[in-house]
C-alpha cells in the first residue's frame, strides 16, 4: 500500500472537474492504455487568455486521478502564460507530496497541460522526437534528457518513477545510465548562474543543488539534510539522520554544504543550522 497524503486520498475519492469542459477550445491527450495511464485534459479559455474551466478524464491509479484533479483546480482562473509555468513538482506539492514511485503521474498532468495550451494556441502539437530508448513504454532519449535536466534525476530508479522508462524488461538500463552521465556531466561543466536571480530562482537553485550534489553524499553515511528557509543570502537547514548527532556536523556544514552552494549558486550564501 502506498503512503498517500490526506489530500491525495481526497482528490482520488472525490475528484474535482471530471468530464469534458463545455465549449472546450483546448485539448491535451497523453499516455496510453497499454502502459496503464492515460489522460485527456480539456480547457476553455476566455477573454484575456484566462482559463475559465478545466476538466479531465483519466485512466490510471489513485495518483494519476488525484494529480489530474489537482491540476484542474490549479489552472482554473490562471492566465495561459502562468498556467504554462506549472511543473510536475508544483502538482505534487499541491497534493502534499506523492510517493516517489508515482511521480510520473504528475509528469503526465504537466504534459497534458502543455498539449492543451498548444492546441488552444493553434500550435502544432509536438510529436515525441528523438530515439526510443525504452521500447516497453515508448520513452525517448529526449524525454529522459529533459527529466534529468529539469528534475535533477541521477539514478535509474528515479527515471522509472518519473517516466516509467526502464520499468519493464530492463534492457534499456545501460542506455539510460549513459544518458544520465552525459547530461549531468554537461551540467557540471556549464553551471548556469543567473546574473540577477529572483528569490524564487535562488531557492529553486539551492533546492536542486541540495538534491543533486549534497544529499547523495550525506545519505551514503546514513545522514540527510532538509532546507528550512532562505532569507536573503542566509540558508537555514536542518541536519538529519547520522549527521544530526555527528560531532563534525559544523565542518560538514561549512566545508561541504556551504562550499558547494557557494560554488553552484552564489558566493554570498551563508549556511546556518536549525535544530
Amino acid at each position: 500500500m502506498w503512503d498517500y497524503t490526506e489530500k491525495v486520498r481526497d482528490h482520488f475519492l472525490n475528484p474535482r472537474n471530471v468530464g469534458v469542459a463545455e465549449n472546450a477550445n483546448g485539448v491535451g491527450e497523453v499516455g496510453s492504455l497499454s502502459c496503464g495511464d492515460a489522460l485527456k485534459l480539456t480547457i476553455r479559455v476566455g477573454e484575456n487568455d484566462i482559463i475559465e474551466d478545466a476538466k479531465f478524464q483519466t485512466f490510471g491509479c489513485a495518483s494519476a486521478i488525484a494529480s489530474s484533479s489537482a491540476l484542474t483546480e490549479m489552472v482554473k482562473g490562471l492566465a495561459l502564460d502562468e498556467a504554462a509555468k506549472i511543473t510536475n513538482d508544483d502538482i505534487a506539492e499541491f497534493l502534499g507530496g506523492l510517493p516517489k514511485e508515482k511521480i510520473h503521474c504528475s509528469v503526465m498532468g504537466r504534459d497534458g497541460l502543455e498539449r492543451a495550451i498548444a492546441d488552444y494556441r493553434g500550435e502544432v502539437i509536438k510529436v515525441t522526437q528523438g530515439n526510443v530508448v525504452c521500447e516497453c513504454f515508448g520513452v525517448t532519449d529526449l524525454e529522459i534528457e529533459r527529466a534529468v535536466k529539469e528534475d535533477g534525476l541521477a539514478t535509474i530508479d528515479q527515471i522509472i518513477n518519473h517516466l516509467k522508462a526502464g520499468g519493464g524488461c530492463g534492457k534499456c538500463h545501460d542506455d539510460i545510465e549513459a544518458i544520465i552521465h552525459r547530461v549531468r556531466g554537461e551540467q557540471a561543466m556549464e553551471i548556469i548562474k543567473p546574473v540577477r536571480m529572483s528569490n524564487m530562482q535562488k531557492i529553486k537553485l539551492i533546492e536542486s543543488t541540495l538534491e543533486r550534489e549534497i544529499k547523495p553524499t550525506l545519505q551514503k553515511d546514513r545522514g540527510d539534510i532538509e532546507l528550512v528557509d532562505v532569507v536573503g543570502n542566509k540558508v537555514y537547514v536542518r541536519l538529519q539522520g547520522s549527521c544530526a548527532s555527528c560531532s563534525k556536523s559544523q565542518i560538514t556544514l561549512k566545508n561541504h554544504v556551504e562550499a558547494k552552494l557557494r560554488e553552484l549558486v552564489t558566493q554570498d550564501l551563508v549556511v546556518e543550522e536549525v535544530k
